[in-house]
Protein backbone atom coordinates (compact mmCIF):
# COMPACT_ATOMS: atom_id res chain seq x y z
CA UNK A 1 0.00 0.00 0.00
CA UNK A 2 2.85 2.39 0.89
CA UNK A 3 4.49 1.68 -2.46
CA UNK A 4 1.21 2.34 -4.27
CA UNK A 5 0.76 5.65 -2.41
CA UNK A 6 4.34 6.62 -3.24
CA UNK A 7 3.72 5.89 -6.94
CA UNK A 8 0.53 7.94 -6.92
CA UNK A 9 2.30 10.83 -5.20
CA UNK A 10 5.18 10.66 -7.66
CA UNK A 11 2.74 10.70 -10.57
CA UNK A 12 0.98 13.72 -9.10
CA UNK A 13 4.30 15.57 -8.78
CA UNK A 14 5.20 14.71 -12.38
CA UNK A 15 1.83 15.99 -13.58
CA UNK A 16 2.29 19.24 -11.66
CA UNK A 17 5.78 19.69 -13.13
CA UNK A 18 4.48 18.95 -16.62
CA UNK A 19 1.63 21.42 -16.17
CA UNK A 20 4.06 24.13 -15.03
CA UNK A 21 6.31 23.42 -18.00
CA UNK A 22 3.41 23.59 -20.44
CA UNK A 23 2.26 26.87 -18.90
CA UNK A 24 5.66 28.31 -19.74
CA UNK A 25 5.56 27.19 -23.37
CA UNK A 26 4.92 30.17 -25.61
CA UNK A 27 3.10 30.16 -28.90
CA UNK A 28 5.63 30.64 -31.66
CA UNK A 29 4.46 32.99 -34.41
CA UNK A 30 6.31 33.45 -37.70
CA UNK A 31 5.89 37.04 -38.92
CA UNK A 32 6.99 37.48 -42.53
CA UNK A 33 7.90 41.08 -43.22
CA UNK A 34 7.97 41.59 -39.46
CA UNK A 35 10.69 44.24 -39.59
CA UNK A 36 8.45 46.43 -41.74
CA UNK A 37 6.00 49.11 -40.70
CA UNK A 38 2.81 47.20 -39.85
CA UNK A 39 4.56 43.87 -39.29
CA UNK A 40 6.83 45.27 -36.57
CA UNK A 41 3.92 46.78 -34.63
CA UNK A 42 2.03 43.49 -34.81
CA UNK A 43 5.14 41.55 -33.78
CA UNK A 44 5.60 43.78 -30.73
CA UNK A 45 2.00 43.30 -29.61
CA UNK A 46 2.35 39.54 -30.01
CA UNK A 47 5.39 39.59 -27.72
CA UNK A 48 3.44 41.65 -25.18
CA UNK A 49 0.78 38.97 -25.04
CA UNK A 50 3.37 36.26 -24.35
CA UNK A 51 4.14 34.87 -27.81
CA UNK A 52 7.59 34.11 -29.13
CA UNK A 53 8.03 35.94 -32.43
CA UNK A 54 10.25 34.82 -35.30
CA UNK A 55 10.64 37.56 -37.90
CA UNK A 56 11.54 36.62 -41.47
CA UNK A 57 12.41 39.72 -43.48
CA UNK A 58 14.54 40.68 -46.49
CA UNK A 59 15.03 44.28 -45.24
CA UNK A 60 14.35 45.65 -48.72
CA UNK A 61 14.14 49.21 -47.31
CA UNK A 62 17.35 48.80 -45.27
CA UNK A 63 15.33 49.73 -42.22
CA UNK A 64 17.02 49.52 -38.81
CA UNK A 65 15.66 46.84 -36.49
CA UNK A 66 17.56 46.52 -33.23
CA UNK A 67 14.92 44.94 -31.01
CA UNK A 68 15.91 42.03 -28.81
CA UNK A 69 12.32 40.97 -28.14
CA UNK A 70 12.13 39.11 -31.48
CA UNK A 71 14.28 36.51 -33.22
CA UNK A 72 15.19 37.89 -36.64
CA UNK A 73 16.00 35.74 -39.65
CA UNK A 74 17.20 37.64 -42.70
CA UNK A 75 15.75 35.83 -45.67
CA UNK A 76 13.10 35.51 -48.35
CA UNK A 77 9.77 33.85 -47.65
CA UNK A 78 9.97 32.54 -51.20
CA UNK A 79 13.08 30.50 -50.34
CA UNK A 80 11.82 27.02 -49.46
CA UNK A 81 15.09 25.95 -47.85
CA UNK A 82 15.00 28.96 -45.50
CA UNK A 83 11.37 28.27 -44.66
CA UNK A 84 12.06 24.60 -43.91
CA UNK A 85 14.88 25.60 -41.57
CA UNK A 86 12.67 28.13 -39.76
CA UNK A 87 9.72 25.75 -39.37
CA UNK A 88 11.92 22.89 -38.17
CA UNK A 89 14.07 24.95 -35.80
CA UNK A 90 11.37 27.04 -34.14
CA UNK A 91 8.29 24.76 -34.27
CA UNK A 92 5.98 27.45 -35.63
CA UNK A 93 2.35 27.47 -34.43
CA UNK A 94 0.92 30.13 -36.78
CA UNK A 95 2.00 32.57 -39.48
CA UNK A 96 1.28 36.26 -39.96
CA UNK A 97 2.13 37.21 -43.54
CA UNK A 98 3.08 40.83 -44.28
CA UNK A 99 5.93 40.34 -46.75
CA UNK A 100 4.99 41.98 -50.06
CA UNK A 101 5.89 44.70 -52.51
CA UNK A 102 3.30 47.45 -52.19
CA UNK A 103 3.95 50.33 -54.62
CA UNK A 104 1.02 50.72 -57.00
CA UNK A 105 2.95 52.67 -59.64
CA UNK A 106 5.84 50.23 -59.66
CA UNK A 107 3.41 47.32 -59.99
CA UNK A 108 2.07 48.88 -63.20
CA UNK A 109 5.59 49.29 -64.59
CA UNK A 110 6.85 45.86 -63.52
CA UNK A 111 3.95 43.48 -62.81
CA UNK A 112 6.19 40.39 -63.11
CA UNK A 113 8.17 41.54 -60.08
CA UNK A 114 4.96 41.81 -58.08
CA UNK A 115 3.48 38.50 -59.12
CA UNK A 116 6.70 36.65 -58.29
CA UNK A 117 7.28 38.33 -54.93
CA UNK A 118 3.69 38.56 -53.74
CA UNK A 119 1.95 35.55 -55.27
CA UNK A 120 4.61 32.95 -56.14
CA UNK A 121 6.38 33.47 -52.80
CA UNK A 122 3.09 33.10 -50.95
CA UNK A 123 2.48 29.76 -52.67
CA UNK A 124 5.93 28.65 -51.48
CA UNK A 125 5.07 29.80 -47.94
CA UNK A 126 1.72 28.00 -47.94
CA UNK A 127 3.27 24.78 -49.21
CA UNK A 128 5.93 24.98 -46.49
CA UNK A 129 3.19 25.44 -43.92
CA UNK A 130 1.43 22.34 -45.22
CA UNK A 131 4.61 20.31 -45.11
CA UNK A 132 5.22 21.25 -41.48
CA UNK A 133 1.63 20.91 -40.30
CA UNK A 134 1.02 24.63 -39.69
CA UNK A 135 -2.58 25.48 -40.53
CA UNK A 136 -3.19 29.01 -39.24
CA UNK A 137 -2.30 32.14 -41.21
CA UNK A 138 -3.30 35.79 -40.94
CA UNK A 139 -2.77 37.69 -44.16
CA UNK A 140 -2.18 41.38 -44.82
CA UNK A 141 -4.47 42.22 -47.73
CA UNK A 142 -5.72 45.62 -48.89
CA UNK A 143 -8.79 47.61 -49.83
CA UNK A 144 -7.20 47.79 -53.31
CA UNK A 145 -8.88 44.44 -54.02
CA UNK A 146 -12.20 46.31 -54.38
CA UNK A 147 -11.11 48.68 -57.14
CA UNK A 148 -13.40 51.63 -57.83
CA UNK A 149 -16.16 51.67 -55.18
CA UNK A 150 -19.71 51.20 -56.42
CA UNK A 151 -21.15 52.09 -53.02
CA UNK A 152 -19.84 53.47 -49.74
CA UNK A 153 -18.89 52.59 -47.14
CA UNK A 154 -17.19 49.53 -48.58
CA UNK A 155 -18.36 46.19 -47.19
CA UNK A 156 -16.63 42.83 -47.58
CA UNK A 157 -19.27 41.64 -50.07
CA UNK A 158 -18.49 44.48 -52.50
CA UNK A 159 -17.25 43.19 -55.84
CA UNK A 160 -13.49 42.66 -56.05
CA UNK A 161 -12.18 44.29 -59.20
CA UNK A 162 -8.67 45.72 -58.69
CA UNK A 163 -7.44 48.41 -61.08
CA UNK A 164 -3.69 47.72 -60.81
CA UNK A 165 -1.32 44.73 -60.62
CA UNK A 166 -0.63 45.30 -56.90
CA UNK A 167 -4.33 44.88 -56.13
CA UNK A 168 -4.48 41.90 -58.46
CA UNK A 169 -1.69 40.14 -56.56
CA UNK A 170 -3.45 40.65 -53.23
CA UNK A 171 -6.71 39.34 -54.68
CA UNK A 172 -4.84 36.35 -56.11
CA UNK A 173 -3.55 35.53 -52.63
CA UNK A 174 -7.05 35.85 -51.16
CA UNK A 175 -8.23 33.29 -53.72
CA UNK A 176 -5.27 31.05 -52.90
CA UNK A 177 -6.07 31.14 -49.20
CA UNK A 178 -9.68 30.24 -49.83
CA UNK A 179 -8.70 27.31 -52.05
CA UNK A 180 -6.09 26.05 -49.55
CA UNK A 181 -8.69 26.25 -46.77
CA UNK A 182 -11.15 24.14 -48.75
CA UNK A 183 -8.63 21.60 -50.02
CA UNK A 184 -6.18 21.31 -47.13
CA UNK A 185 -8.05 22.46 -44.04
CA UNK A 186 -6.02 25.64 -43.64
CA UNK A 187 -7.51 28.38 -41.42
CA UNK A 188 -7.02 32.00 -42.40
CA UNK A 189 -8.03 35.55 -41.69
CA UNK A 190 -7.37 38.12 -44.41
CA UNK A 191 -7.47 41.78 -43.39
CA UNK A 192 -8.27 44.42 -45.99
CA UNK A 193 -6.53 47.53 -44.68
CA UNK A 194 -7.50 51.02 -45.62
CA UNK A 195 -4.88 53.67 -44.69
CA UNK A 196 -2.41 52.77 -41.93
CA UNK A 197 -0.81 55.62 -40.02
CA UNK A 198 0.81 56.50 -36.69
CA UNK A 199 3.62 54.78 -34.85
CA UNK A 200 5.04 53.80 -31.47
CA UNK A 201 7.82 56.26 -30.66
CA UNK A 202 8.30 54.93 -27.13
CA UNK A 203 9.27 51.49 -28.44
CA UNK A 204 11.22 52.65 -31.48
CA UNK A 205 8.65 51.62 -34.09
CA UNK A 206 7.85 53.93 -36.98
CA UNK A 207 7.12 54.15 -40.68
CA UNK A 208 10.08 53.50 -42.96
CA UNK A 209 9.58 53.25 -46.71
CA UNK A 210 12.02 54.15 -49.48
CA UNK A 211 10.53 55.93 -51.28
CA UNK A 212 7.79 57.12 -48.95
CA UNK A 213 4.37 57.47 -50.61
CA UNK A 214 1.98 57.81 -47.65
CA UNK A 215 0.39 61.19 -47.11
CA UNK A 216 0.91 61.59 -43.35
CA UNK A 217 4.69 61.05 -43.16
CA UNK A 218 5.11 63.11 -46.34
CA UNK A 219 3.04 65.95 -44.88
CA UNK A 220 4.97 65.78 -41.59
CA UNK A 221 8.29 65.94 -43.41
CA UNK A 222 7.06 68.86 -45.52
CA UNK A 223 6.13 70.76 -42.36
CA UNK A 224 9.26 69.82 -40.40
CA UNK A 225 11.64 70.51 -43.30
CA UNK A 226 9.92 73.63 -44.63
CA UNK A 227 9.21 72.02 -47.99
CA UNK A 228 6.16 72.06 -50.23
CA UNK A 229 3.46 69.41 -50.45
CA UNK A 230 1.58 68.59 -53.67
CA UNK A 231 -2.16 68.02 -53.43
CA UNK A 232 -3.20 65.84 -56.34
CA UNK A 233 -6.51 67.38 -57.40
CA UNK A 234 -8.78 69.83 -55.58
CA UNK A 235 -11.90 69.43 -57.71
CA UNK A 236 -13.31 66.15 -56.40
CA UNK A 237 -16.95 65.85 -55.36
CA UNK A 238 -16.12 66.23 -51.67
CA UNK A 239 -16.71 68.98 -49.12
CA UNK A 240 -13.39 70.71 -49.82
CA UNK A 241 -12.56 69.25 -53.24
CA UNK A 242 -9.77 66.92 -52.03
CA UNK A 243 -9.82 63.13 -51.73
CA UNK A 244 -11.19 61.51 -48.58
CA UNK A 245 -9.63 58.40 -47.05
CA UNK A 246 -10.18 56.23 -43.97
CA UNK A 247 -7.10 56.39 -41.70
CA UNK A 248 -6.34 53.80 -39.04
CA UNK A 249 -3.70 53.87 -36.32
CA UNK A 250 -1.21 51.05 -36.72
CA UNK A 251 -1.77 50.11 -33.06
CA UNK A 252 -5.42 49.37 -33.85
CA UNK A 253 -4.36 47.30 -36.85
CA UNK A 254 -2.01 45.30 -34.65
CA UNK A 255 -4.75 44.71 -32.10
CA UNK A 256 -6.94 43.22 -34.83
CA UNK A 257 -4.23 40.67 -35.66
CA UNK A 258 -3.95 39.54 -32.05
CA UNK A 259 -7.73 39.13 -31.90
CA UNK A 260 -7.66 37.18 -35.18
CA UNK A 261 -5.12 34.78 -33.75
CA UNK A 262 -7.40 34.10 -30.78
CA UNK A 263 -10.33 33.72 -33.17
CA UNK A 264 -8.55 31.05 -35.22
CA UNK A 265 -7.34 29.23 -32.10
CA UNK A 266 -10.97 28.91 -31.00
CA UNK A 267 -11.85 27.30 -34.33
CA UNK A 268 -13.18 30.39 -36.09
CA UNK A 269 -14.09 30.01 -39.75
CA UNK A 270 -11.73 31.41 -42.38
CA UNK A 271 -12.90 34.86 -43.42
CA UNK A 272 -12.14 38.32 -44.82
CA UNK A 273 -12.40 41.52 -42.75
CA UNK A 274 -12.15 45.21 -43.48
CA UNK A 275 -10.04 47.28 -41.09
CA UNK A 276 -11.07 50.91 -41.00
CA UNK A 277 -12.90 53.43 -38.85
CA UNK A 278 -15.90 54.15 -41.05
CA UNK A 279 -14.95 57.82 -41.09
CA UNK A 280 -12.92 59.58 -43.75
CA UNK A 281 -10.69 62.65 -43.63
CA UNK A 282 -9.83 64.79 -46.64
CA UNK A 283 -6.32 65.66 -47.77
CA UNK A 284 -6.96 69.23 -46.64
CA UNK A 285 -8.03 68.05 -43.18
CA UNK A 286 -4.86 65.98 -42.89
CA UNK A 287 -2.66 68.94 -43.85
CA UNK A 288 -4.51 71.26 -41.47
CA UNK A 289 -4.03 68.84 -38.58
CA UNK A 290 -0.35 68.32 -39.42
CA UNK A 291 0.12 72.08 -39.25
CA UNK A 292 -1.65 72.19 -35.89
CA UNK A 293 0.38 69.34 -34.40
CA UNK A 294 3.74 70.56 -35.78
CA UNK A 295 3.05 74.24 -35.22
CA UNK A 296 4.33 74.95 -38.73
CA UNK A 297 2.70 75.86 -42.02
CA UNK A 298 2.94 73.73 -45.14
CA UNK A 299 3.40 75.30 -48.55
CA UNK A 300 0.70 73.64 -50.64
CA UNK A 301 0.89 73.10 -54.38
CA UNK A 302 -2.11 71.91 -56.37
CA UNK A 303 -1.27 69.25 -58.93
CA UNK A 304 -3.31 67.22 -61.38
CA UNK A 305 -5.43 64.29 -60.27
CA UNK A 306 -3.72 60.92 -60.21
CA UNK A 307 -5.22 58.32 -62.52
CA UNK A 308 -7.49 55.88 -60.71
CA UNK A 309 -7.86 57.89 -57.49
CA UNK A 310 -11.47 57.59 -56.24
CA UNK A 311 -12.91 60.65 -54.52
CA UNK A 312 -13.78 58.73 -51.35
CA UNK A 313 -12.65 55.43 -49.82
CA UNK A 314 -14.21 54.58 -46.47
CA UNK A 315 -14.57 51.18 -44.80
CA UNK A 316 -17.47 49.45 -43.13
CA UNK A 317 -15.72 47.44 -40.38
CA UNK A 318 -18.89 46.17 -38.70
CA UNK A 319 -17.91 42.58 -39.40
CA UNK A 320 -14.58 42.87 -37.56
CA UNK A 321 -16.31 44.51 -34.62
CA UNK A 322 -19.07 41.91 -34.41
CA UNK A 323 -17.04 38.74 -35.03
CA UNK A 324 -13.60 39.59 -33.65
CA UNK A 325 -14.67 42.07 -30.99
CA UNK A 326 -12.32 44.66 -32.50
CA UNK A 327 -12.67 48.31 -31.43
CA UNK A 328 -10.26 50.87 -32.91
CA UNK A 329 -9.26 53.12 -29.99
CA UNK A 330 -6.43 55.31 -31.30
CA UNK A 331 -7.59 56.41 -34.75
CA UNK A 332 -9.19 59.82 -34.18
CA UNK A 333 -7.35 62.33 -36.34
CA UNK A 334 -5.49 64.42 -33.77
CA UNK A 335 -4.04 61.55 -31.67
CA UNK A 336 -3.21 59.67 -34.86
CA UNK A 337 -1.27 62.61 -36.35
CA UNK A 338 0.35 63.31 -32.98
CA UNK A 339 1.54 59.69 -32.74
CA UNK A 340 2.93 59.86 -36.28
CA UNK A 341 4.70 63.15 -35.45
CA UNK A 342 6.27 61.72 -32.29
CA UNK A 343 7.43 58.65 -34.21
CA UNK A 344 8.95 60.85 -36.91
CA UNK A 345 10.82 62.88 -34.30
CA UNK A 346 12.03 59.72 -32.54
CA UNK A 347 13.29 58.30 -35.83
CA UNK A 348 15.28 61.47 -36.51
CA UNK A 349 16.63 61.60 -32.97
CA UNK A 350 18.08 58.12 -33.50
CA UNK A 351 19.95 59.39 -36.55
CA UNK A 352 17.69 57.55 -38.96
CA UNK A 353 16.95 59.96 -41.76
CA UNK A 354 16.60 59.71 -45.51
Amino acid sequence: MKKQNWCIKSLELLLVAWSMQMAQVKEVILVTGGAGYIGSHVAYQLVQRGCRVIILDMFVHNQPFNHSWATVVRGDCGDRATLDTVFEKYHIDAVMHFAAFAYVGESVQDPAKYYVNNVTNTITLLNAMRAHGVKKIIFSSTCAVYGIPLQLPLVETHQRCPVNPYGNTKLSIELLLNDFAVAYGMQFVAFRYFNAAGGDAQNGLWEWHVPETHIIPLALRAAMNGKSFTVFGNDYATSDGTCIRDYLHVHDIAQAHVLALDYLKKGGASDFFNLGTGRGYSVKEILDMVETVCGKKIKRITGNRRAGDPAILVADATKARNILGWRPAFSDLQPLITAAYEAERARRACGNDF
